[in-house]
Parts: structure tokens; C-alpha cells; sequence
């Protein structure tokens, strides 16, 4: 889809962190933005009255995100395993079930999804998940198996998709379109450090970027030691095609 054809775009968990950096680039682009967010959170997002619309509501449910995407030329998911009711398979569900045809959909989620088994993981990263699993899913904090349920419906579906896998994210100004991978473990990944506004600029970029289209980019900030040491890398673009 090029640029020219997107107007109207749709982010769901507007009011979180990445979420906000995704309406100001969307806005910086010119684009028309919608908002999804639950209604406790719709306070978040008082820096942009008038100039989105919000629709509030749990991202779960498919009929607030029906009325949140209708005419959306694209679909911006934040994947949030938030507490034990399988939130972000819902919110993947509800988005591939009701975005138009056609549109571009991109979803977020960490580099512990992986689409074709071929990623490659410390072994500290890995019990990490685990253990983190366990945890949240007994506090019932989140359930971190959902959101790879939640790609895996993604991965399946014939839809325009994109699942953007981002690194360990730190505040600070943008350094720029991260690089990407599509393997974690590719040595361009190695600085494993992606500014968030700069992972939500990738999730933006990704909507006219029809390379990106059903892929699922591992990605790491462009002035990282490793994506500097690559040679020809550069902002955006893929390091890894094989």
C-alpha cells in the first residue's frame, strides 16, 4: 500500500506508552487517527483532544474495535497479555475479524514470539520467559502464552499483516528507523536495545512498507553496536533475507 493511500488509521492501546508514540507519528504524517484504549485510560490521552477520536472500550471486545476501525486504511495492535481473560488473543481476533479488507494490520509484541522456530535464544532469555510466565499468570497479572497465541492466529490469517518483535525498549530521543532481522539471534541484533519511540516508528513505517508485509521483523535500534557493525545496514531496511 503506498503512502498516498493511507488516511485513516486505527491504533488499539492508544493510551500506553507506544501507543502514544504511534498517534504522534501517525499524526505527524498527516494521517486521520482513531483510538482505542479502556475508558479508565481515556484521561491519557487529553494531550490530543480534538485531534483524534477515541473510541474507549477493552481492546477485547469485538464490537468496540468494529465501530474503532471501520474505513481504517490501517491497524496499528498493541499485543497486551493483560491479565488471565486471554486479552491480546481477543484483540488480535476482534482486529482480523473486522478491519476492512485490504488494510494494512500491524501488531507489537516481543522478540519471544517466534513465527517459524528458527530463532535463536540465550539460554537466560529463554528461562526468563518461563519464569515470567509462571509468575504473572499465578498473580494473575498477564498471561504472556496468550500473546503467542495471539500471533499465531495472526500468522495464520490471509490478512495484510505485520508483527513487528521488539527488542528490550529504553526511553530517549529517536535515533531513528530501527533495523531489522527476521531471526533473533542474527548478529545485527546483538545491542538487543530499541528506543520505544523508535519501535513506534516502525510500527508507523511498516503501513506503507509493503516489503514488510507478512513478515515478522525482529527489530534493534539503528545506532546500535551491531547494527552499525553490519555492513550496509541502514535505517528500515532487512539485514536478513535469507
Amino acid at each position: 500500500m503506498s503512502g498516498d493511500r493511507v488516511k485513516r488509521v486505527c491504533v488499539v492501546g492508544a493510551s500506553g506508552k507506544l501507543g502514544q508514540y504511534m498517534v504522534r507519528h501517525a499524526l505527524d504524517r498527516g494521517y486521520e487517527v482513531v483510538g482505542v484504549c479502556r475508558e479508565c485510560s481515556v484521561p491519557k490521552l487529553a494531550a490530543f483532544d480534538g485531534r483524534i477520536t477515541v473510541v474507549p472500550g477493552p481492546t477485547n471486545d469485538p464490537e468496540v474495535i468494529r465501530r474503532a476501525v471501520a474505513d481504517c486504511d490501517g491497524v496499528l495492535t498493541v499485543l497486551v497479555p493483560w491479565r488471565v481473560q486471554r486479552y491480546a488473543s481477543g484483540t488480535a481476533r476482534a482486529v482480523l475479524d473486522h478491519a476492512r479488507p485490504g488494510a494494512r494490520l500491524i501488531f507489537s509484541c516481543g522478540w519471544h514470539i517466534t513465527r517459524d522456530g528458527k530463532d535463536r535464544y540465550a539460554w537466560w532469555f529463554t528461562a526468563g520467559i518461563r519464569i515470567a510466565t509462571v509468575l504473572a499468570r499465578l498473580v494473575r497479572f498477564a498471561e504472556i502464552d496468550d500473546q503467542v497465541e495471539a500471533c499465531r492466529r495472526v500468522f495464520a490469517s490471509d490478512t495484510r499483516w505485520t508483527v513487528v518483535r521488539g527488542s528490550d525498549l529504553e526511553e530517549g530521543e529517536s535515533e531513528g528507523l530501527p533495523v531489522w532481522s527476521r531471526h533473533v539471534g542474527d548478529p545485527v541484533l546483538a545491542g538487543n536495545l530499541t528506543r520505544r519511540v523508535d519501535f513506534a516508528l516502525f510500527m508507523v513505517h511498516a503501513l506503507t512498507d509493503d516489503t514488510l508485509v507478512r513478515e515478522a521483523p525482529a527489530i534493534v535500534g539503528c545506532r546500535t553496536p551491531g547494527a552499525l557493525a553490519h555492513t550496509g545496514a541502514h535505517p528500515g531496511a532487512p539485514v536478513d533475507r535469507a
